[in-house]
């Protein structure tokens, strides 16, 4: 907000308003994105609600900074598509709906009343609870419920947006409040949910903007190397090969830091509005923030120079960075001609021929990769419980292939909703296997037919999903009591088809454990995959403790080089 104070009722929403709200929002979603991951009810060392919602939100935003147009309509559709795009995880998918039901409220307005902002968040709340298949109470969908039924009775009374806001505000934290009374897991561990404190957290910067109660200093800025790789993962990195350079509009990355009231050219005292409303005329992806010193810019322009004059107006420049980037786009073109094998969108080697179904699976670890390869999978997105690809990263990955159609194994339920939103927007007929683990996803392609049908496929491949049994090791990063088993900080814990079933002080104590809690009279091959923190010798040391549960067992072994489980295991 800078110096700019906003009038003591606020009865329209513009573009300005709804921008610093978007930006406002996902700089306290990134700076609290440890937080929200700390609330995640597994004790496990892979939380990624708060990662996956503020990277969601970031990709919004970078969208929303690229309108150029002054239509609340326009950047409402701008950050809906933005987060649809960046979605990970459940989470990310669920603010990425609830984002889009505002858009398609707002359709066609240019400014808001406080009146369409409430119906606005009222849609938002249909259109999220209709993008889960089994909505539960007590999540992110219970407070955006709350918050928009509170907004709309608000608007019932007053006009003035801002206090519509601190009503919705109010209810969403109330209702975030009352998560762990109707999920009783969460008042098991002693948390509220992940998710809803995301959108608590989005809609205490909304407040905030609009009630004029923080500037942009009350926010925590990032330095210069965070603001470079906030960007650089943003827009650059949808940079491909294949653009041509004579495509992109603005051709100058162009970065300056001004040191406000500083220099002998100032003429005009600092009004971020102003500062704001010149630089949005010169280019797009415009990143502006401030405190009371400082200000830094981002713009990609073709007038840098302009760029430059306009902030010595304000003070003098301590920082300048002009990058050409249709010069940067041609030599990544000229690297990629060098290759000989072409790479998917998120960085997997790929065959040069292009197979006539892509089967793409995700995981994480070198030899886990290999391992899906061996059965049939030709494109790996690296990824998994530690990062969630985004619905854009599946969507490239199915279009890079090549392929006439594609067939998709998650391997992990937190990447449902990401990869269904994917093979609804990718460019051929896409389906996806519901695979909840590395263990299920190898078992549906023991099923998988070259020369059957999509569907088809996709039918025998989820059939057999079941005749697997899943189970993971990793340790404990706090004390907690779930579901009658006390778990220790430190503790290594055995995951048995996603639930915490058994726990030791060793690793080897707690995968035998487990193993011995998987198997049965019918079992006869056990899958042993070791991670990065573990060793073959390890391996070694659980295979015989197999054995001596049951020498008629069948033990396979196989590096995997997966990151914070160093154990998984199948049982079949």
């Amino acid at each position: 907000m800078g110096e700019t104070e906003l009038e003591a009722t606020l009865t329209t929403m513009t573009n300005l308003e709804f921008g610093k709200m978007v930006q406002a929002a996902s700089k306290r979603l990134t700076s609290q994105a440890e937080f929200i991951n700390s609330l995640n009810v597994f004790p496990v060392p892979d939380g990624d609600t708060g990662t996956n919602i503020s990277l969601a939100f970031a990709s919004g935003a970078k969208y929303e900074r690229e309108v150029t147009s002054t239509s609340v309509s326009d950047q409402a559709a701008a950050l809906a598509k933005g987060l649809l795009m960046g979605a990970r995880g459940n989470s990310g998918v669920i603010t990425s709906q609830i984002f889009r039901g505002f858009s398609k409220s707002v359709d066609g307005k240019q400014t808001l009343s406080a009146k369409d902002f409430a119906e606005a968040l009222a849609a938002s709340a249909q259109t999220a609870y209709k993008a889960v298949m089994k909505p539960t109470e007590g999540t992110i969908l219970t407070v955006i419920r709350e918050a928009a039924k509170a907004g709309r009775d608000k608007a019932n009374e007053t006009d003035d947006i801002a206090v519509v806001m601190d009503a919705v505000y109010a209810a969403s934290q109330k209702a975030l409040a009352s998560t762990p009374d109707l999920l009783p897991v969460l008042k098991q561990v002693g948390v509220v949910d992940s998710g809803g404190q995301g959108l608590v957290f989005i809609f205490q910067s909304f407040d905030e903007v609009l009630n004029g109660k923080s500037t942009d200093s009350d926010i925590d800025t990032p330095d210069d190397a965070q603001m470079d790789e906030m960007i650089n993962a943003t827009h650059h990195r949808s940079v491909q090969g294949e653009l041509d350079p004579n495509d992109i509009k603005y051709g100058y990355c162009t970065e300056i830091m001004v040191r406000i009231g500083g220099g002998q050219q100032v003429d005009r005292k600092f009004d971020y509005d102003e500062f704001y409303q010149y630089l949005a005329g010169l280019g797009d992806s415009l990143l502006v923030i401030n405190d009371d010193e400082i200000v830094k810019v981002h713009v990609h322009t073709e007038h840098p120079g302009d760029v430059m004059t306009w902030g010595q107006h304000f003070g003098d420049l301590i920082k300048v960075k002009v990058d050409n980037m249709r010069h940067q786009q041609e030599e990544i073109m000229e690297k990629d001609q060098d290759e000989v094998t072409t790479k998917t969108a998120v960085g997997v080697a790929q065959p040069v021929a292009a197979p006539d179904t892509a089967v793409i699976s995700i995981s994480a670890g070198d030899g886990v990769a290999e391992l899906f390869k061996s059965l049939g999978v030709t494109h790996v997105i690296n990824g998994g419980q530690t990062m969630n690809p985004s619905t854009e990263d599946i969507v490239k990955a199915i279009n890079a292939s090549g392929a006439k159609k594609a067939i998709v194994l998650p391997n992990n339920g937190n990447i449902f909703m990401a990869a269904d939103q994917a093979a609804k927007v990718a460019d051929v007929p896409t389906v996806i296997v519901h695979s909840k683990s590395i263990s299920q996803g190898m078992t549906a392609l023991l099923a998988y037919n070259p020369d059957s049908e999509l569907d088809a496929n996709k039918q025998a491949m989820e059939d057999n999903l079941d005749t697997v049994k899943s189970g993971q090791v990793t340790h404990a990063i706090r004390d907690t009591t779930l579901d009658g088993i006390e778990i220790k900080n430190g503790e290594f814990m055995g995951i048995i088809d996603g639930s915490i079933k058994v726990t030791d002080a060793s690793l080897l104590g707690a995968a035998t454990k487990m193993v011995q809690a998987m198997i049965d009279d019918d079992s006869e091959i056990v899958t042993v995959i070791y991670g990065a923190d573990a060793t073959e010798a390890d391996a070694s040391s659980l295979e015989d403790a197999i054995m001596a549960l049951d020498d008629e067992l069948e033990v396979e072994i196989h590096e995997g080089d997966q990151p914070v489980y160093p154990f998984l295991v199948s049982v079949e």
